[in-house]
């Protein structure tokens, strides 16, 4: 039977049905009786419906208007980028934190991220029968159907999350380590969704050990994603030992593009400090949400004049790869161009950039600076590192303390605008959120850190059909 046709339940009381939207899932494999694949090949063919599934509405991708969850959203619920009358109201409810337990958007989001965790473990059930005949080959694709599973958990983790404490007793996220119509877990507590990622990252890092993934695009997830996947994880659980060698590993690895190539990155011309990336072809939606839709003509949101302030404009690269202007009328807007297209049409259809240097080096920063004493200079000089890389004539700064933590956090902003970090970066560091720079007065928004908008609230259609889980809905709702 084909894949598309092959109906799994999300272990969610969720039936999910894998529509045929990418033509890698149109194959016939065989199986066995019990479900299983019977060659390896089968098995590559899951793994690549696996990697199709991240650019489905509600995970990277967005379908129309409606932004991807994981891409450009947690900006658009930060205060770095504006949404503008020229908006649909879509995601209205997130942006202006007003959501409850029956929002559409929430639950979509929720449903894609088990289905790919879904398609991961149909991946991942019964490849060890092969290792015989292929231990390299089960360990490159298992290596990476892992590699998602934690991953994918650990995103549902940043929105669902009470908080990302390593030790955490907190309401965590159901952990789902196999396809059973049946099972109708429970809330794991933080704790042991961390102790769950963290045993899959690890038998991945294993895994991938030693196995050469040719990827020209660097769409598939090798050993050193994971240890990019690592750093970050370890960030968020303030293991900042952990967080600093894992971002040291990858820094060693795959160093930050040079000025006169970092633009090219944007448009797919350059994988330079590219580590993992989401590939996207005409037909299979943007992972932007069309921010700004050439085409229409229609800027969704812009960029902050709050933040714009802070760039060096006639010296940092990042300025002329990050924005642009277009008029409307009389009027000059200001757009965010870093989505924009690999070529000329404007049309938002590039690459997702998951993961690249650039963040390992606000990582290792950040976690030197939080571990202080002589770490602090390290930290500085990640800093300093970053900067010269992206701004010309870049004179290095000296600062200490609580300066230098500001700093980092002000860099994060600057280098990571649009990429799907600052409403978690908020989160993990309990910071408020304050929106005033705003076109819309709706959007005017201060969120501290024990409002219940941290939290996302599990879907009613969960609760309702999830006995198990129906006592476990998030804090104040």
């Amino acid at each position: 039977m084909k894949i598309n046709k092959f109906i799994v339940g999300l272990g969610l009381s969720v039936a999910l049905l894998f529509p045929a939207c990418d033509n890698v899932l149109d194959v016939e494999p065989e199986f066995q009786r019990g479900g299983n694949f019977t060659s390896l090949a089968d098995y590559e063919f899951s793994l690549t419906g696996t990697y199709a599934r991240f650019r489905q509405v509600g995970y990277y991708g967005n379908g129309g208007q409606t932004t991807g969850t994981w891409s450009v959203l947690p900006d658009l619920m930060g205060e770095d980028l504006v949404q503008t009358a020229e908006d649909l109201a879509n995601w209205q409810n997130q942006i202006n934190f007003e959501y409850a337990t029956d929002d559409a958007d929430i639950a979509t989001a929720w449903l894609a991220a088990y289905s790919v965790i879904t398609q991961a473990n149909i991946t991942l059930r019964g490849i060890d029968a092969f290792a015989s005949g292929d231990q390299a080959g089960v360990n490159r694709i298992k290596g990476q159907a892992l590699a998602i599973r934690a991953m994918v958990h650990f995103d549902l983790l940043r929105y669902w999350g009470e908080n990302f404490d390593r030790n955490s007793t907190g309401l965590g996220v159901p952990y789902m380590t196999e396809v059973n119509a049946e099972s109708l877990p429970k809330r794991l507590t933080v704790k042991e969704t961390y102790d769950n990622i963290f045993r899959d990252m690890m038998e991945a890092e294993t895994l991938l050990n030693g196995i050469t993934i040719n990827d020209a695009t660097r769409s598939r997830i090798d050993q050193l994603a994971v240890r990019a996947l690592l750093a970050r994880i370890n960030l968020y659980a303030k293991d900042y030992v952990a967080a600093e060698n894992y971002a040291t590993l990858v820094i060693s690895q795959r160093p930050l593009a040079s000025r006169t190539n970092f633009a090219d990155i944007w448009k797919d011309a350059s994988t330079s400090e590219v580590i993992w990336s989401v590939t996207f072809s005409a037909g299979e939606g943007t992972p932007s949400g069309s921010l700004y839709n050439g085409p229409g003509n229609r800027n969704r949101a812009k960029p902050s004049e709050t933040l714009i302030r802070t760039y060096d404009q006639m010296n940092d690269v990042r300025f002329t790869s990050y924005f642009a202007s277009r008029a409307l009328g009389t009027a000059n807007r200001r757009i965010l161009s870093k989505f924009l297209s690999r070529g000329t049409t404007e049309d938002n259809l590039v690459n997702w950039k998951v993961l690249r240097t650039g963040e390992m080096y606000l990582i290792r920063a950040e976690a030197r600076a939080m571990q202080g004493g002589a770490k602090a200079a390290l930290a500085l000089a990640d800093l300093n590192a970053l900067r010269n890389a992206r701004i010309n004539n870049y004179v290095p700064v000296v600062l200490t303390g609580q300066a230098l933590l500001d700093a980092i956090a002000l860099e994060r902003r600057k280098e990571l605008i649009g990429e799907g970090h600052r409403f978690f970066d908020l989160k993990r560091t309990t910071r408020n959120l304050v929106r005033t720079d705003v076109e819309l007065a709706s959007t005017n928004r201060t969120v501290v850190p024990s409002d219940r908008e941290w939290v996302w609230p599990i879907p009613q259609g969960e609760i309702d059909a999830n006995i198990n889980i129906r006592g476990q809905q998030s804090p104040g709702y």
